[in-house]
C-alpha cells in the first residue's frame, strides 16, 4: 500500500496564508498525478488542484491566482500554498496520488495504485 501524509492545515485569519505538504510512502515505483481536493459537511468532495509528473497543473476556479500546487518528484512530495484564504475556503483537505508501486519490497513486478491521505483541516475565521 501507498500512504499519504498531509500535514500544515490549521486556523487562519480571511486573508492570510497556509502551506499543505502531503509525502507518499510505500514501495513507490513511479508517481502520475498528485493532487489536492477538499470537503466541507454535506458536500462531496472537490477537485482544488492538480499536478501531473511532467508538472502540468489545473486549478478550480474559485482558488485560480489564490492557490499554488508544486510537487518534489524526489521526495514523493506535494505542496498546496494558499495565499488569499477566504471563509469558504474552509473545508478538510485531502491529498490524493496515482502511479506504480512494488508489490513488495526487492519485488520485480508493480500495479497500480490511487491513494487517499488522511485529510487535513483548514479553517479561515472571517
Amino acid at each position: 500500500q501507498v500512504q499519504l501524509v498531509e500535514s500544515g492545515g490549521g486556523l487562519v485569519q480571511a486573508g492570510g496564508s497556509l502551506r499543505l505538504s502531503c509525502a507518499a510512502s510505500g514501495n513507490i515505483v513511479s508517481i502520475n498525478a498528485m493532487g489536492w481536493y477538499r470537503q466541507t459537511p454535506g458536500n462531496q468532495r472537490e477537485l482544488v488542484a492538480t499536478i501531473t509528473g511532467e508538472l502540468v497543473t489545473t486549478y478550480a476556479d474559485s482558488v485560480k491566482g489564490r492557490f499554488t500546487i508544486s510537487r518534489d518528484n524526489a521526495e514523493n512530495t506535494v505542496y498546496l500554498r494558499m495565499n488569499s484564504l477566504k471563509s469558504e475556503d474552509t473545508a478538510v483537505y485531502y491529498c490524493h496520488a496515482n502511479g506504480r508501486r512494488k508489490y513488495f519490497p526487492g519485488s520485480i513486478s508493480s500495479t497500480s495504485f490511487s491513494s487517499w491521505g488522511q485529510g487535513t483541516q483548514v479553517t479561515v475565521s472571517s
